[in-house]
């Protein structure tokens, strides 16, 4: 019977014992780095993220179980598959060790680097495909990091210790197994341990014995050095990501908090602290894959954003800190660590948080630092501080326009609320439709669609105003907030229950942030509402259009909304069409470039994203460009124009297609 560590070691030394000794060693200088990561979280305030412990707990184990790493493989991303093999190898392993440090000592039959015979024999199987795989994935992660370099990957000295150490376990697992099967008589084990066993068979007993804890030991080593490594590098997010998953938000998704006016100090971020716990954490779980990168379109037309580096940014000024309350950095936040220019790029289009296999938040942290610069700095953008104060002044952010809020009605016989206030629908126009010319059009035909299906509608008409979209995602929070609260008002005024609206970020706001101001009110996109029309045979799609239609995703209605099919639905409906997919759609659409307040921005650096979209639409040779947005058909008309290809593609509404074929 092959002999335990503890008779064998040194002589009869006890071998578990002094492994015992460096683990308790390397245990403590794990401890110390993590309660100084801990206290550094504590330096932010506070935030309940302990609601829904069921839900919160499938999440995790969903990361754990590799869901979120392996949606990129879907998304011609195959580094998931890699991670997705590490993350179960270090699962299954952590089991294997686990059960070597809580009963190996004792047990007298166990192989030192297995269960061995303990367990079935498939947990040894397991173990060595793990291991193979890992091996595997190794090579390809070195491959791909050092020698193809994709540009979202850092060829760095940290990433290259981390693979040396993985590597250096793997194959001494291989070696341990092996040895221990060949010197004991009678021992199985994994299939490829088994293979590697008859290498050592015309070895010397004694020479076995001292490879086999020669290696046993180096095996130890790595792994006590490899704990110990962890939360000093990169890979913290290895311990961080799935409490990070835990916590993530749970309410709708990218929905902004609000901030209590009267009761804060500061409004908004303006120095590392100010951000939550929870905030912090996400520095902690970025693995610096780079997904977020390669998918925001501030960075990829050459803007002075990049979301991996914002983190990396915020958590290098984090660490800085001596991780005591009264210890403020040194650096300006805005400015030192995080330009002005880098905050006011970002479109918000969610694109990096969709992307992030560890659910981090940017969009939040950087609203909050915007909130600093308008409330407390009142620095804003030129262009965009004109939009503001129209809006405060006029209700809306249009500079300039002439028109009223009820002029496209001027040819239509709709119910105006304050005349008569019995209808089953709010028609909400939204600023642009009702004051731009060229989305004037869409609001005209959603109302001949409305009053086509027979829908008892009306609309606001002057006593609408701005849903305060474009103030909050430029960090006026006090601006929004008076805005919801007058529209909330005048809903509640005229008994409004349901509202139907062709703007996405009106959509999503009055649905999923009014209710923070106890306005609550059930809100349909008229995209849903057109296709229940035509379900419900109300509205009969008859007209050859004959055309090649493509459809373009907006963020607001995707990826915060998860209205993909909707749209797609009705296009397939119209007689005499063919549809094609743009290469960047759904969930990895490309932004037009016009959220997040950019509507009102001047774009003077890098190429305009929205004609890095328009690009995109001439590679399907589509006839006409669809959208469900006045912003995104705002920006394709000016990308269209720029390009001047107005009389080759045409860009339209959803609702302006469905009215041309009833």
């Amino acid at each position: 019977m092959f002999q335990t560590p503890t008779e064998a070691i040194y002589g009869g030394v006890p071998g578990f014992a002094i492994l015992y000794l460096l683990l308790l060693i390397a245990l403590v200088i794990f401890g110390l780095r993590a309660r100084h990561l801990y206290v550094l979280l504590r330096t932010g305030r506070a935030e309940n993220r302990n609601d829904n412990i069921g839900k919160r707990t499938r999440a995790a184990l969903s990361a754990l179980a590799g869901v979120r790493v392996l949606r990129g493989v879907s998304r011609k991303d195959r580094a998931g598959i890699g991670h997705f093999v590490l993350a179960w190898t270090f699962i299954i392993f952590f089991v294997n060790y686990a059960y070597l440090f809580i009963w190996g000592a004792w047990h007298e039959h166990l192989s030192l680097l297995t269960l061995g015979n303990t367990f079935s024999s498939g947990f040894s199987n397991i173990l060595d495909i793990l291991a193979l795989l890992t091996l595997v994935a190794i090579i390809w992660a070195v491959g791909r990091r050092y020698i193809i370099k994709p540009e979202r990957l850092e060829a760095g000295f940290d990433a290259a210790i981390i693979l040396a150490l993985v590597f250096l376990l793997m194959i001494t697992h291989f070696w341990g197994e092996a040895l221990s099967i060949s010197m004991t008589e009678g021992a199985s084990g994994g299939i490829i341990s088994t293979i590697f066993a008859s290498v050592f068979g015309n070895l010397s007993a004694n020479t076995q014995k001292t490879a086999h804890y020669g290696i046993w030991w180096f095996h130890m080593v790595i792994l006590l050095g490899f704990l110990v490594y962890i939360p000093y590098s990169k890979h913290l997010h290895l311990i961080a990501a799935p409490f990070n998953v835990f916590f993530k938000s749970l309410g709708p998704k990218g929905a902004l908090k609000p901030i209590d006016l009267e009761t804060e100090e500061t409004l908004g971020i303006d120095k590392i602290e100010g951000f939550t716990w929870k905030q912090l954490l996400d520095l902690y779980a970025c693995a610096k894959c780079g997904r977020c990168e390669v998918s925001c379109p501030a960075y990829l037309s050459g803007k002075p954003l990049s979301p991996k580096e914002l983190i990396e940014d915020l958590r290098v000024e984090l660490l800085r800190m001596k991780g005591q309350g009264d210890d403020e950095a040194k650096h300006e936040l805005i400015g030192d660590v995080i330009s002005e220019d880098a905050i006011w790029a970002c479109t918000t289009c969610r694109a990096c948080q969709e992307e992030c296999p560890v659910c981090n938040e940017h969009i939040d942290k950087i609203i909050d630092m915007r909130r600093n610069l308008a409330l407390e700095r009142n620095k804003v953008p030129e262009v965009t501080q004109r939009a503001l104060e129209s809006l405060m002044l006029r209700g809306d952010p249009w500079t300039g326009v002439l028109y009223s809020r009820a002029y496209w009605l001027k040819e239509l016989e709709v119910k105006k609320l304050y005349d008569d206030s019995d209808v089953d629908i709010l028609y909400w126009v939204g600023c642009t439709a009702a004051l731009d010319e060229r989305n004037m059009k869409v609001a005209i035909a959603v109302t001949k669609l409305l009053k086509e299906a027979g829908v008892n509608f009306g609309v606001l008409a002057e006593e609408e105003t701005c849903c305060g979209d474009p103030a909050r995602r430029i960090g006026q929070e006090l601006l929004f907030q008076t805005q919801a609260q007058r529209n909330i008002e005048t809903f509640k005024r005229y008994n409004v229950k349901k509202i139907v609206t062709a703007c996405p970020h009106c959509f999503n706001i009055i649905k999923n942030e009014y209710p923070q101001l106890g306005g609550d009110f059930e809100v349909v996109h008229h995209a849903e509402f057109i296709a229940r029309l035509i379900e419900e045979d109300k509205l009969k799609l008859t007209k050859d259009m004959n055309k090649i239609l493509t459809y373009h995703d907006p963020c607001y209605l995707g990826r915060y909304n998860d209205i993909y099919e909707v749209p797609r639905e009705i296009l397939k409906l119209v007689p005499g069409s063919e549809t094609k997919e743009i290469e960047s759609s759904k969930e990895k659409s490309f932004c037009c470039g016009g959220g997040g307040g950019h509507m009102w921005m001047e774009e003077a650096v890098g190429t305009k994203i929205n004609a890095m979209r328009t690009e995109d639409v001439i590679k399907t040779e589509a006839d006409v460009v669809i959208t469900a947005c006045p912003f995104c058909l705002q920006m394709f008309e000016e990308g269209i124009s720029r390009k001047n290809l107005d009389k080759a593609i045409q860009a339209m509404d959803i609702a302006e297609i469905v009215e041309k074929v009833i």
